[in-house]
């Protein structure tokens, strides 16, 4: 195979996006369904616990491959303009279109609040204008290890809030899980707006530079 999608790295940014899709396909699905509804697909009757545990476990794929292309595309040095592009894009649009869906499902609206999404949303314009000026002047912009904490802080939150209507948890531990949950999604506020502000220091520095 020959072109962008020659070599695996670029591959799996490619499933990991049909990935974020299918995932997307089975909220649509799900609709208003609550955790106690069943919903009919293909003539078959499925208990809504079981659609989310499917969510849950599809959800892990997608966002713990992120870590295998990158490592694939540096150790094999096919680190390309493509997946520098692709692959921040797919982390977007997994999370953030996982946050919307969950923003006003039944069962996970409790947790989501919809400031959080316009949080998140709002740092990814900043960054995105931030960087494609930074790069228009001739310099780099990389991610930086804020971004990538806040990358894994958001997925554990957004797992999270999955993990715990995908099982029929005993009091004690559905107790112990929400409250682990919603310790996750303060970090996700804190390290989303801590990245944003990262960001800005950065740019305000290589401006500084660039005006010498």
């Amino acid at each position: 195979m020959k072109g962008v999608f020659a070599h695996w790295p670029n591959r799996i940014t490619a499933l990991r996006f049909v990935g974020a899709l299918v995932l997307f396909c089975v909220f649509s699905l799900a609709g208003d369904s609550d955790i106690g509804d069943s919903l009919v697909l293909f003539g078959k009757s499925f208990a809504m616990r079981t659609v989310i545990q499917v969510s849950f476990w599809l959800f892990v794929v997608v966002a713990s491959t992120d870590f295998l292309d990158g490592y694939l595309a540096r150790k094999g040095g096919h680190v390309s303009v493509f997946g520098r592009i692709a692959d921040p894009f797919v982390d977007k649009v997994l999370i953030l279109g996982t946050l919307i869906f969950m923003a006003v499902m039944p069962w996970s609206a409790v947790r989501i609040p919809a400031w959080l999404v316009v949080v998140i949303l709002a740092r990814e314009f900043l960054v995105t204008g931030i960087r494609s000026y930074v790069e228009s002047i001739g310099k780099e912009f990389a991610a930086d290890w804020f971004g990538k904490i806040k990358m894994i802080v958001q997925c554990m939150a957004v797992g999270g809030v999955m993990w715990i209507p995908a099982y029929d948890w005993p009091e004690g531990w559905a107790k112990f899980w929400s409250v682990v949950v919603s310790i996750l999604i303060y970090a996700t506020v804190i390290t989303t707006i801590g990245s944003g502000l990262s960001y800005v220091l950065r740019v305000r520095r290589i401006l500084a530079e660039v005006d010498r």
